[in-house]
C-alpha cells in the first residue's frame, strides 16, 4: 500500500495507543477526511480543541514525517472525490480579504515549487521526442482543462502542422479522434475533478495503439492507467477555481521546447506571420498610412 491507500488503515491500527487529544483528531479525520485534508493543522487544532503541536505529534505518531506530510496523504486520497459544494466549504480560509490575495498567489508558488520538484527531465524530453515523432498529434482537454488544450494547442500550431485539439462537447470527442493511430499521438489533460470523457478518450487513443501522454496532478489519477508518459503538476486549491498556474507554466516549457528544436523554422514562419499581421494591422501598433 501506498501512504495514500492506507492513511486510514494506519489510524485504525494506531487508535488505541493515542492519547485523548490524538483521538479527537484521529475520529474527526476518519469522519471529515474530506474536509480535513484543506485544513492546516492549527485549524484542525481549533476544530476538535487541541493544542496545533498535539496534531503534528498526531502525525508523526502515524509515521508521516510532520504534518504537511499527512495533509498530503489526505489530499491524494480525496482529491477527486470533493463536490464544488464541498471544495467552497473549504474556502473559508479565504474569508479575510486582507488575506485572501497573498494566500491564494502563495498557494500558487507552492504549486509550481511543487511542480519543478516532481517532473521527471527524463519523461518531459522523451514527450519532446514524440510530439516530433507522430503524425498527428492530438491534444485533448475537457471542463476546466479545455482553455489549457487550446492554449497548447494555439501555439504548437505555429510551430508544428499536424496538431488538432480536441475540447468539444460530450457527443463528438470520439467523432474528432476517429482516425487516431498508432502513427499519433494523444496529449490528455485533466485536473480534478477529472473528466470522464477525457479518461474514456485517453482509454480509446490507447486501444488504437496511440502514444498516450497524460497531463495531470498525481499518479493516482485515472489517466495515468492508459499512459505511456506522465507529466504531473501540481493544481491544489482549497476553493471551488481550480489552481491551473503550474499545469499553464508546464506547457509553457513544453511549447518553448518544442519551438527551440525547430528555432530555424519557427523564425521564417513568424517572419511571414509578422508581414501578413502588419498589413492587416492584426495588433495595435502604427498607425495606418494616410
Amino acid at each position: 500500500m501506498s501512504d495514500n491507500d492506507d492513511l486510514l488503515v494506519r489510524i485504525k491500527e494506531h487508535y488505541q495507543s493515542m492519547s485523548k487529544g490524538q483521538k479527537l483528531i484521529a475520529e474527526y479525520i476518519m469522519a471529515h477526511y474530506e474536509k480535513a485534508a484543506f485544513m492546516t493543522a492549527s485549524r484542525i487544532g481549533e476544530q476538535v480543541g487541541v493544542s496545533e503541536s498535539t496534531v503534528v505529534r498526531f502525525a508523526d505518531l502515524l509515521g508521516y514525517d510532520g504534518y504537511p506530510a499527512l495533509q498530503k496523504a489526505l489530499r491524494e486520497l480525496i482529491r477527486n472525490k470533493l463536490t464544488t459544494v464541498q471544495r467552497i466549504e473549504m474556502s473559508a480560509d479565504f474569508n479575510d480579504p486582507n488575506v485572501l490575495f497573498k494566500t491564494v498567489l502563495k498557494s500558487d508558488i507552492n504549486n509550481i515549487r511543487s511542480t519543478i520538484e516532481d517532473i521527471d527531465e527524463d519523461t518531459f524530453n522523451s514527450v519532446i521526442d514524440n510530439i516530433f515523432a507522430a503524425n498527428t498529434i492530438y491534444i485533448l482537454g475537457m471542463r476546466s482543462s479545455a482553455p489549457l488544450a487550446q492554449f497548447l494547442g494555439y501555439y504548437l500550431s505555429f510551430i508544428l502542422p499536424n496538431v488538432r485539439v480536441v475540447t468539444s462537447g460530450v457527443s463528438d470527442v470520439f467523432e474528432q479522434m476517429i482516425w487516431i493511430s498508432d502513427k499519433d499521438l494523444l496529449i490528455g489533460i485533466s485536473f480534478p475533478r477529472y473528466s470522464s470523457r477525457t479518461v474514456e478518450a485517453v482509454q480509446f487513443a490507447k486501444e488504437r495503439k496511440a502514444k498516450v501522454v497524460a497531463m495531470t496532478d498525481s499518479h493516482l489519477s485515472p489517466l495515468t492507467k492508459w499512459a505511456d508518459y506522465t507529466l504531473l503538476a501540481r493544481s491544489d486549491m482549497a476553493s471551488f477555481v481550480d489552481s491551473l498556474v503550474a499545469p499553464l507554466s508546464l506547457i509553457n516549457a513544453l511549447i518553448v521546447a518544442v519551438g527551440q528544436r525547430k528555432r530555424g523554422d519557427v523564425s521564417m514562419y513568424f517572419g511571414e506571420l509578422e508581414k501578413i499581421w502588419s498589413q492587416y494591422h492584426v495588433y495595435v501598433g502604427k498607425e495606418k498610412d494616410e
